[in-house]
């Protein structure tokens, strides 16, 4: 147990995949205005990344490696992330359409979110077992949420705020983003 607990924390705050890794920073940056979008998004991205990391280990473990199609896995890999995002969005468009509509076209930029690929990649990489990567995936994508929530309210919270006319909008951005990640980086120290 203590295992997955180290997974977990390494997962969520040690190697963040937005603020550390600097991986999927796309939706990011795109969806992180709002903090109800952004929690969308992060709980559809936690939905399809722990999928993701189940479905990629076993199809892996169970036809890839058996049939020495090691090198197909990224091909294989983007193909189950991009029916598993299908899948989301219809999803959300019949239950929660406002969210749908407020996510627009990030909802279907998580096929590509190389944070997705990556969690799927670096748990069979890692050499985890199944439980361990179905963890890992959705501790990375717990990770991904709470950067792209914490990063939404930093941006509500300065949207009124008076900004040199250089920095406004996504320069401010940026500069926020990388504060944010220069204070996940003292979470290194904990280094597992």
């Amino acid at each position: 147990m203590s295992g997955l607990f180290l997974i977990a924390l390494n997962a969520v705050l040690i190697e963040n995949y937005v603020l550390v890794r600097t991986i999927g920073c796309c939706p990011f940056l795109g969806v992180s205005r709002k903090t109800d979008t952004a929690m969308g998004m992060g709980m559809a991205v936690i939905f399809t990344m722990t999928l993701a990391s189940g479905i990629t280990w076993a199809v892996d473990h169970l036809i890839l490696v058996p049939f020495k199609l090691e090198y197909m896995r990224t091909v294989a890999f983007i193909l189950i992330i991009a029916t598993l995002v299908q899948f989301v969005e219809m999803a959300l468009k019949k239950i929660l359409p406002a969210l749908y509509s407020a996510l627009g076209i990030y909802l279907p930029l998580i096929t590509t979110n190389c944070a997705v690929l990556g969690a799927a990649l670096d748990g069979i990489t890692e050499g985890y077992n199944f439980i361990e990567s179905v963890v890992f995936g959705m501790m990375s994508a717990v990770g991904f949420a709470l950067a792209i929530v914490l990063f939404s309210g930093v941006r509500e919270r300065t949207a009124g705020n008076d900004i040199p006319k250089a920095f406004e909008g996504f320069p401010f951005a940026l500069v926020s983003a990388s504060l944010l990640a220069m204070a996940f980086t003292g979470f290194s120290g904990l280094s597992i």
